[in-house]
């Protein structure tokens, strides 16, 4: 019996005893509902078992930067539920090593009831009906272009923007920890191998390649971010083409089992995600991980992303949409993007309670702009695939290394 195997029973009863532990929500002294706020939960626990090397990957396709699926929000939510053994296999995981290994975990799972979801879009339903997406031929833009370009070291290397970054495969992702990064499955996995480049995988930078002199307009930009996170403005930011970036090497790769199982179909979807951890830290300010809540609980009801889409090089792209549809584990927008925007982190910005701050926190991976044909006609989402707190568990722990520390969504 090996060691981590004989500390199991020992581990099993720790467990037991936290999740009897008593759960207090948190509220503010003053007027909690003046603000719309992230909720304190207990997060259930997911840790790995054990691990075993698996064959070697090819690494032949090219990335995909748009992800097709035949499964539609209505597909989605008749979807069945999965089983506590079903879930140990999605959330199961693959992690690429830099050197081209390849290894395999089993997890966990401790304090989840499977069969008393509380998923939000279970419990409040979708949105949906009176928001379902118009037939459209396939596109991007979703009537005019919503989109802001930010240009400018002012703008660039400034929190939330400073949280986006490029990967080399072509896709964007988000910073989540001090040396971590996170993105969409798709770019990095096509659902049966590890993609080109996976191997050698690099997380670009954006920088000026000089100073640029616009000093005032950073503050412009930031009330113009404050504002659409709680109404609207017209501010867009100068653009620039004096960008360049500057590259670190990833040197693990995490992806679920579920979005390998699943092929890119159906609900894999529900798994396109995948954490970066990089070779060095990247003295970056990162953006904290959230439990995604639904989105009638969102400021505005609406989400935001930043991303490096394909018809801007060298540009940010930063934008906010109403949310739409949902289904427990992805969120349906007509957020504006192109190719190279996915992978970017959806995020809010609400009021924390606990701390008494405004907390902006990713909830969820954009995926992409994605069509399925009905009766002849093309009907087009963008996704994004929500946080839940089985997967706030998982990445949290594959972040910190503890579940000790992933216990608060």
């Amino acid at each position: 019996m090996s060691r981590s195997q004989a500390e199991l029973p020992r581990l099993t009863g720790l467990l037991v005893l936290i999740f009897l532990l008593p759960v207090f929500p948190f509220s503010s002294s003053s007027s909690s509902s003046s603000h719309p706020q992230w909720v304190l939960q207990r997060i259930p626990v997911v840790i790995p078992q054990h691990t075993d090397a698996r064959p070697a990957p090819h690494f032949l396709s090219q990335a995909r930067l748009d992800v097709t699926s035949p499964c539609d929000p209505e597909c989605h939510k008749k979807a069945p539920r999965p089983s506590y053994w079903d879930l140990r296999s999605l959330l199961a995981y693959e992690t690429l090593h830099s050197n081209g290994r390849l290894t395999e975990t089993a997890i966990g799972i401790y304090g989840y009831n499977p069969n008393s979801n509380t998923s939000p879009a279970y419990l409040t339903g979708s949105s949906g009906k009176a928001e379902r997406s118009h037939v459209r031929r396939k596109r991007q833009i979703f009537g005019h272009d919503g989109r802001f370009s930010i240009a400018g070291q002012d703008f660039l290397l400034k929190y939330p923007f400073s949280v986006a970054v490029k990967l080399s495969t072509g896709c964007s992702g988000t910073l989540v920890g001090d040396r971590h990064v996170l993105t969409a499955a798709h770019c990095v996995h096509d659902g049966k191998n590890y993609v080109k480049g996976a191997q050698r995988l690099r997380v670009g930078f954006l920088k000026p390649k000089q100073r640029d002199t616009q000093q005032s307009s950073f503050h412009l930009l930031s009330n113009f971010t404050n504002s659409v996170e709680g109404d609207t403005s017209p501010y867009a930011p100068p653009t620039s083409d004096k960008m360049k970036f500057q590259w670190i090497r990833a040197k693990r790769t995490h992806v679920p089992k579920g979005w390998i199982k699943g092929n890119a179909n159906d609900i894999g979807m529900d798994y396109d995600y995948a954490l970066l951890e990089l070779k060095k830290p990247h003295k970056r300010r990162h953006m904290k991980l959230g439990v995604s809540p639904p989105a009638q609980g969102l400021p505005g009801r609406r989400v935001h992303f930043s991303g490096f889409d394909n018809d801007r090089p060298g540009q940010l792209v930063y934008r906010f949409c109403r949310a739409g549809e949902e289904t427990s584990d992805l969120l349906y927008q007509h957020c504006d993007a192109q190719p190279g925007a996915s992978g970017s982190g959806v995020y809010a910005r609400m009021w924390d309670g606990r701390r008494r701050r405004w907390e902006r926190k990713v909830i969820g991976v954009f995926s992409g702009h994605q069509w399925v044909e009905r009766q002849g006609a093309s009907q087009e989402f963008n996704v994004a695939v929500r946080i839940t707190p089985l997967k706030y568990a998982q990445i949290c722990y594959w972040i910190k290394g503890n579940f000790m520390d992933c216990r608060e969504g």
